[in-house]
């Protein structure tokens, strides 16, 4: 089978009643997106990479959508033994998954971008901010490989940081390679039955290796292990005679061939038989003293691994807010073009003001997301002051996006209709991936109590007080005196609120607080992008940023009466999206 052939064009023809935008480039058709990267990287290097975005935004928009489509509805496979009886296990991937790989691993670098500085043709490192912004085109029409990529992108990332000189050197080269036949793929292999978010329960055993000084075995079961067949992962386990809970967990590196080229002691017992992200396999490992190697310091497992989780959060936040673009791209697209009752759907006040209750948290979104890659650039640059302001606005972003993400795909589907309940369209795809995000990497109660962790042990909530007062400082030429008191009084009410749900007994109110310090940080950054607006080509975009600040305060932050008769926005304010 020639990819060619993988999968039959899906566009309807000109003159059909149900309107297509598949091979749309999802790009080119975002004008906010060209605006918002236009603000957050500099000139020349936003003028070498659109020609690579506008590629991706093609790809997106037609060969990798169908590509995507073949790879959901073609599962991968487990093989146990070879066809001669060999016990060689290995998973079958379907030629569309493999065709993705090499596009996302190879011709973008999205899981070695942040680890070497000969990638896409530019001269030096590439702010990570590209990364996001590729991923966040790549996962319009791909979420489960995003996965592999975030994990592989991850597991370097904490390997240079805590690994051993040795360990780096031997495999660093093959973890950023872009050509797949060479590359290493990375995972992380934490969850147990009895360990899901609570590690400390973690009952897989470490003990030292006696015939290899410097190794570790490792024996249990790891119960949900995306990329199972990954060459590399990052497992958690407890050393055999350390001490009980989290002070026992220890940080290893699980390689899937021994340095000798022989097959390490463990198994893939099952894939799991999931709702989303079909493309991808996930499944059950069983760790028959495999051997491992120590990453960081004995006992500080949880804490090197969170470097590792933290990282695949942010991924994931760009995920989310990747699946709510295509949604509302293809939901505005439908409104445009499909006619009923002699009207367009856009022409409908409200599927108007539908439409612009599903693009109001897709931009908040995606705000976040520059917003948050910004932080981490600076942090890893060693500005002390971004690293707390990283560290809360990880989690804000993984708390909230991912959660709006199920009600935005949701919502779309509706506005296509019966097709959109139809697997041959992208709909169902998105909503059963969106799903996913609430739960991978911590639930939302999990991530919300980990916002106020970070206030309570990183005064995060100082840092990001601070961050709210400089981009209110940097906006003065947009921001007009009225909304600017009512942010102000809002830093003042959701601070208070941050502070309670912080103090003893106050927890209940973490996804309250966590909501309230997301929505006030988008507002402002809304407002601050707006600014940057008025100096650069992105100045027609500048409008509806303001507007979309003072509907996240109205809708948001303020409080509202369900029984108010109160007609919505006015004419004028509503074009500006239309």
């Amino acid at each position: 089978m020639t990819s060619s052939t993988l999968s039959a064009p899906r566009s309807a023809p000109a003159t059909s009643a149900v309107p297509d935008q598949h091979g749309v480039n999802l790009y080119t058709s975002d004008p906010g997106l060209q605006a918002l990267l236009s603000v957050y990287l500099l000139p020349d290097v936003l003028a070498h990479l659109t020609p690579l975005f506008e590629r991706l935004g093609a790809l997106a928009g037609g060969r990798l959508d169908d590509l995507a489509h073949t790879a959901d509805t073609h599962p991968p496979e487990l093989a146990y033994r070879t066809r001669s009886g060999q016990d060689v296990q290995h998973i079958i991937k379907h030629p569309a998954y493999v065709e993705m790989e090499r596009l996302a691993f190879g011709d973008f670098a999205l899981a070695a971008m942040s680890h070497r500085s000969d990638v896409l043709g530019w001269p030096g490192q590439l702010p990570n901010t590209v990364k996001y912004a590729l991923t966040y085109l790549f996962v319009q029409a791909e979420f489960g490989l995003c996965c592999p990529v975030s994990m592989t992108d991850s597991l370097t990332r904490t390997l240079k940081k805590f690994g051993s000189a040795e360990l780096v050197e031997r495999y660093l080269p093959a973890l950023t390679s872009l050509n797949l036949d060479e590359l290493a793929q990375g995972a992380m292999f934490m969850t147990e039955q009895a360990a899901g978010s609570d590690i400390s329960a973690t009952e897989t055993v470490a003990r030292p290796d006696p015939h290899n000084p410097g190794a570790w075995l490792l024996t249990g079961d790891k119960w949900f292990c995306s990329n199972p067949d990954a060459a590399l992962a990052m497992v958690l386990a407890h050393v055999d005679g350390g001490p009980a809970g989290m002070k026992g967990v220890s940080l290893f590196l699980l390689p899937r061939t021994l340095p000798d080229g022989t097959a390490n002691s463990y198994r893939i017992v099952r894939l799991k038989d999931k709702l989303g992200t079909r493309s991808m396999a996930s499944g059950e490992i069983q760790l028959e003293d495999a051997r491992a190697w120590l990453v960081g310091e004995q006992g500080r497992g949880f804490v090197q691994m969170a470097d590792m989780v933290n990282n695949s959060r942010l991924s994931n936040g760009v995920r989310a807010a990747g699946l709510m673009r295509r949604a509302v791209s293809e939901a505005f697209f439908i409104a445009r073009h499909r006619v009923a009752f002699g009207k367009t759907l856009v022409e409908m006040p409200l599927m108007r003001r539908q439409l612009l209750k599903l693009l109001l948290p897709s931009e908040q979104a995606r705000t976040m997301v520059f917003q948050t890659a910004q932080a981490l650039r600076l942090a890893d640059g060693g500005h002390a002051d971004a690293a707390p302001l990283a560290r809360i606005l990880t989690p804000l972003i993984k708390f909230r996006a991912c959660r709006d993400a199920r009600k935005v795909t949701g919502d779309a589907m509706e506005v296509r209709g019966g097709c959109g309940y139809i697997e041959e369209w992208s709909d169902p795809r998105l909503v059963r991936d969106a799903h996913l995000g609430s739960i991978w990497e911590g639930t939302s109660n999990i991530v919300a109590l980990d916002v106020i962790r970070a206030i309570r042990r990183e005064d995060a909530l100082t840092a990001l007080q601070a961050h709210w007062q400089h981009l209110l400082e940097a906006s003065t030429s947009t921001v007009d005196a009225s909304l600017r008191s009512t942010l102000q009084q809002l830093m003042t009410q959701t601070t208070a609120l941050a502070a309670t749900a912080v103090a003893d007994g106050g927890e209940v109110l973490a996804r309250r607080a966590a909501s309230a310090l997301y929505h006030l940080t988008s507002a402002i950054a809304m407002v601050w992008e707006a600014a940057q607006m008025t100096t650069s080509a992105a100045h027609p975009q500048q409008a509806q940023r303001l507007q979309l600040a003072r509907w996240v305060v109205q809708h948001r932050l303020l409080p509202q009466d369900p029984l108010s008769a109160a007609l919505p926005d006015d004419e004028a304010v509503t074009a500006l999206f239309f």
